[in-house]
C-alpha cells in the first residue's frame, strides 16, 4: 500500500471522492477559523503596549494584571462551554446547517460588541462580547465536526473532519501574524489593538455566508423522517444515482441503524439522555470521548496558544516584537504540519497510533525544555535584546519539535474520534458533551496558566510532560482504531468484545465478508444496481493487500 492508499470498507466508486463532499466539509469546517484566530491573537494583543496603556494596566500590580488577562481570555471559554450544550437542541430540531448559521451569527454579534470597548468604557464590552462570541464558537465546535463526519465516505472521513483542524490552524496562523504586523507597522494607538479584534468578523462572516450554500446532512434528514430529501442530498454528495449498488448499501446501512436505534434507544429529544444513564456502552463512550479533551489540554497546548509571550519569556526571549515573531513561526509550523496530518497521516496511520506517537515524542521535548530552564535559569541572564544563548536556542528547537509532534497527533485527532464514534441518535448530544469538555479544560488552563508560571516556573513543563505519558497509556488500552469503519458499525468497534488494540482489524474483516455476501445476494435476486457490480469487482482485489 502506498502512502496515499485509502483504507476502504468496501469497493468504492472513484466519483464518491468528489469536489462536492470536500466543498461542503470545508464550509462547515471553516467554523474552526474563529476558534484558531482567537486562541492566537488574544494573548499577543493583551501584550501590546497600546492595549495596556488604554486600560491602565501599567498602573496595576503584576498579580492584578495576570488576573485581568486570565479573566479576559477565560470568559470566552466559559461562553463556549455553554454554547456547546446549546448546540444540542439546535442540532436536533433545526439541523446541522441551520445550527451553523445561528451560531456564526451569534459570534458576529459578540465580536461586534467588543469593538465598542475603550479606556473610558472599561473592559465590560470586551467581557460581554467574548462571552457571546464564545457561545457562538462553542455551538459551532459541536456541529461542524458532526456535519463533516456525517457526509463523509468512510475512507476519507478523517481527512474531511480534519479540515476542521486545518481551518483552526489557518485562523491561528493569521492571528499570530496579525499581532506581529500591527506591532511592527503601527504606532501604539487605539486602532493598533482594535484591528486584531475586528478581524474576528471575517471568518464568522465567511461561515455565515457559506452555510447558505451547503446541503443539510442526509443522516440528520433520515432521523427526522425526511428520507426522500436525505436520499437526494446523499446522491448529490456521492455523485451517484439511487440505483447504484454503493448507494443501496449506504442507504440500507442508514435505515438499519436508525431502525435499530428506534427500537433500542429511541429517536426523541430526551432519549439520548436516557441512553447515557441506562446503557453502559453509551456511558463508556461518552466518558471516553470527553476524556480525550482532558488529555489534549494536558499536553499544554492551550497554555502556549493563549499565553505564548509568557511561554517564550520563560525560555529567555525578551521584547514584545521578538516574542510575537517567535509566536508567528510557531503558527507557521503548526499549519504546515497540519496539512501533512490531513492528507498523509490521519486516514493512513489512523487515530490510535498518532495519539501514542504524539504522547511519547511530545513528552520528551517537554522534559528537555523544563530541564534547560531549571539548570540555566534564563530569567537571571542579562537582557540582550531578544538573543538567546546556545542552550536557549536548543530549548527553542525542542519547543518547535514539540509543536511538530503535538500538531499531527493530539491537536485534531480527538475531534475526529468524537465526530465518528457515536450512534446517529446520540451523536449530537455526545459531541456537545465532548465539546463542553474541551472548553471546560480549555477554561481551566486559560484561567490559571499565568499563576502556574508565576509559582511553578519550569515545573509547568515537567507537569505537562508527565501528563503526556499518561495519555499514551490511556490511548493504548482504551482507544480502538476507527479509520475506514462506517459510522453505522461503530457499535461493534466499541462493544468491548475485543481488546482496543485488536478491535479494528476484526471488525473491518467482518464488514468485508458481509459486503461480499450482500453483493452475491444482489446478483442472485437481480436487484437494481447489479449492472454496476462488474465495475466495482475490478477494485475488490485491493482488499487482499489491506
Amino acid at each position: 500500500m502506498g502512502l496515499l492508499t485509502l483504507v476502504e470498507d468496501r469497493p468504492t466508486p472513484k466519483n464518491v471522492y468528489n469536489w462536492r463532499v470536500y466543498y461542503s466539509a470545508a464550509v462547515a469546517a471553516s467554523a474552526a477559523m474563529m476558534i484558531g484566530y482567537d486562541s492566537a491573537f488574544i494573548g499577543g494583543t493583551l501584550a501590546l503596549s497600546s492595549f495596556k496603556k488604554e486600560f491602565h494596566f501599567e498602573d496595576l500590580s503584576t498579580s492584578k494584571v495576570n488576573l485581568l488577562s486570565a479573566n479576559i481570555v477565560s470568559c470566552y471559554q466559559a461562553g463556549a462551554f455553554f454554547g456547546a450544550f446549546f448546540a444540542y437542541p439546535a442540532g436536533h430540531f433545526l439541523g446541522r446547517r441551520i445550527g451553523l448559521l445561528i451560531f456564526s451569527a451569534l459570534f458576529c454579534l459578540g465580536a461586534g460588541i467588543m469593538l465598542g470597548a475603550n479606556g473610558a468604557r472599561g473592559l465590560g464590552l470586551i467581557y460581554g462580547g467574548r462571552v457571546l462570541a464564545g457561545m457562538g464558537v462553542g455551538g459551532a465546535s459541536n456541529l461542524s465536526p458532526i456535519y463533516c463526519s456525517e457526509i463523509a465516505p468512510p475512507a476519507i472521513r478523517g481527512r474531511l473532519v480534519g479540515l476542521y483542524e486545518l481551518s483552526w490552524q489557518i485562523g491561528g496562523l493569521v492571528g499570530f501574524w496579525i499581532n506581529y504586523g500591527v506591532s511592527e507597522t503601527m504606532a501604539p494607538s487605539h486602532r493598533q489593538w482594535l484591528i486584531p479584534f475586528a478581524i474576528q468578523l471575517v471568518p464568522a462572516g465567511l461561515l455565515f455566508a457559506g452555510a447558505f450554500m451547503i446541503k443539510e446532512s442526509p443522516r440528520w434528514l433520515f432521523t427526522r423522517a425526511r428520507r426522500e430529501q436525505g436520499i437526494r442530498n446523499l446522491c448529490w454528495l456521492r455523485q451517484l444515482s439511487v440505483d447504484d449498488v454503493y448507494m443501496q448499501e449506504e442507504i440500507m446501512a442508514i435505515d438499519n441503524a436508525i431502525e435499530h436505534q428506534r427500537t433500542t434507544i429511541g429517536l426523541g429529544f430526551w432519549r439520548p439522555f436516557a441512553a447515557v444513564v441506562n446503557s453502559r456502552q453509551v456511558t463508556y463512550r461518552f466518558l471516553l470521548g470527553g476524556s480525550l479533551f482532558l488529555w489534549q489540554n494536558a499536553t499544554g497546548i492551550n497554555a502556549i496558544n493563549y499565553y505564548s509571550p509568557t511561554v517564550f519569556k520563560s525560555i529567555g526571549i525578551t521584547g514584545t516584537n521578538t516574542s510575537l515573531l517567535t509566536t508567528g513561526i510557531f503558527g507557521v509550523i503548526k499549519t504546515i504540519v497540519t496539512i501533512i496530518w490531513l492528507f498523509f497521516l490521519i486516514d493512513k496511520l489512523g487515530r490510535r497510533k498518532l495519539l501514542m506517537i504524539g504522547g511519547v515524542s511530545g513528552s520528551l521535548c517537554m522534559w528537555y525544555i523544563g530541564g534547560y530552564i531549571a539548570i540555566a535559569k534564563p530569567w537571571l541572564a542579562p537582557k540582550t535584546g531578544g538573543s538567546l544563548s546556545k542552550g536557549g536556542i536548543s530549548a527553542m528547537v525542542f519547543f518547535y519539535l514539540w509543536t511538530a509532534s503535538y500538531t499531527p497527533t493530539w491537536n485534531g485527532t480527538p475531534w475526529v474520534l468524537n465526530s465518528e464514534m457515536f450512534d446517529q441518535s446520540v451523536r449530537t448530544l455526545a459531541q456537545a458533551f465532548a465539546a463542553a469538555n474541551n472548553w471546560l479544560w480549555n477554561f481551566i488552563i486559560a484561567r490559571f496558566t499565568p499563576q502556574m508560571f508565576a509559582t511553578m516556573s519550569y515545573g509547568v513543563y515537567f507537569f505537562f510532560a508527565s501528563l503526556m505519558l499518561c495519555a499514551v497509556v490511556f490511548s493504548y488500552f482504551l482507544i480502538p482504531e476507527t479509520k475506514g469503519i462506517p459510522l453505522e458499525a461503530m457499535d461493534r468497534l466499541f462493544s468491548n468484545e475485543h481488546p482496543a488494540r485488536k478491535a479494528h482489524k476484526i471488525v473491518l474483516a467482518e464488514l468485508r465478508v458481509e459486503d461480499q455476501d450482500f453483493r452475491r445476494q444482489s446478483v442472485a435476486m437481480e436487484k437494481p444496481g447489479v449492472e454496476q457490480l462488474e465495475d466495482h469487482n475490478t477494485e475488490s482485489s485491493r482488499f487482499e493487500k489491506v
